[in-house]
């Protein structure tokens, strides 16, 4: 079954979303720098500072994106904007309200492994894409959804204790959906979202049935 829009419908979403929202790029941007920057330099109200930026991006997502911008299009937007609106909220009930998220950094796979994704969701989807023909602003900027979904599972393994299954459901399913662009429009960019979902969830139930820390 075919994707109910085209490869110019989907490109030019992009680029009326980049047009209308800039400069918001720049400080959807400056959050994610915000975050990295709290994980190193630790504050009493880090852990919940990060997890509001999360509340943040993924309402963004779910609002702006989905539901002011690619509902123009597909009308199941609607229905992806309801559930990032509900990730959102699962980061505001973990993270802030009942501050069971912690979010730190080591030397080691799951660290790694985190900024690995980080550092690909900020800097190299966008060059990587820039490289293969998706120009600005024809092109998935941090704050859509792929790029900010990998950034998200960085930030996840870089959680030391247990991290609440709920909190990977809704990440880990946009990650298939958003994967079959990779092949419809080829948004080659895109192939490392699912491997960074399924890494991602792989190292953190092995991580936490083996009781293992970041």
């Amino acid at each position: 079954m075919g994707l109910p829009f085209t490869e110019d419908q989907f490109l030019n979403n992009f680029a009326d979303y980049n047009s209308d929202i800039f400069p918001a790029q720049v400080f959807l941007y400056l959050l994610a720098g915000l975050s990295i920057y709290l994980v190193f330099n630790k504050k009493a109200y880090s852990d919940r500072l990060i997890s509001c930026i999360l509340f943040f991006l993924w309402s963004w997502m779910g609002i702006v994106y989905y539901i002011l911008f690619f509902s123009s299009i597909n009308k199941p937007a609607y229905i992806f904007g309801f559930l990032f609106i509900v990730q959102a909220a699962l980061f505001l009930k973990y993270g802030v309200l009942d501050r069971k998220l912690s979010f730190s950094f080591s030397k080691n796979i799951y660290g790694l492994a985190g900024l690995a994704m980080i550092l690909y969701g900020l800097i190299i989807y966008p060059i990587f894409g820039y490289f293969i023909g998706h120009v600005y602003p024809y092109q998935p900027t941090f704050g859509a959804p792929c790029p900010t979904t990998i950034f998200t599972f960085g930030l996840l393994l870089w959680i030391p204790a247990r991290v609440p299954k709920k909190l990977l459901a809704i990440p880990l399913l946009w990650s298939f959906v958003g994967f079959s662009a990779a092949f419809a429009f080829g948004i080659l960019e895109d192939i490392l979202l699912l491997v960074a979902g399924l890494v991602a969830v792989i190292l953190i139930w092995y991580r936490d049935s083996k009781g293992d820390t970041v």
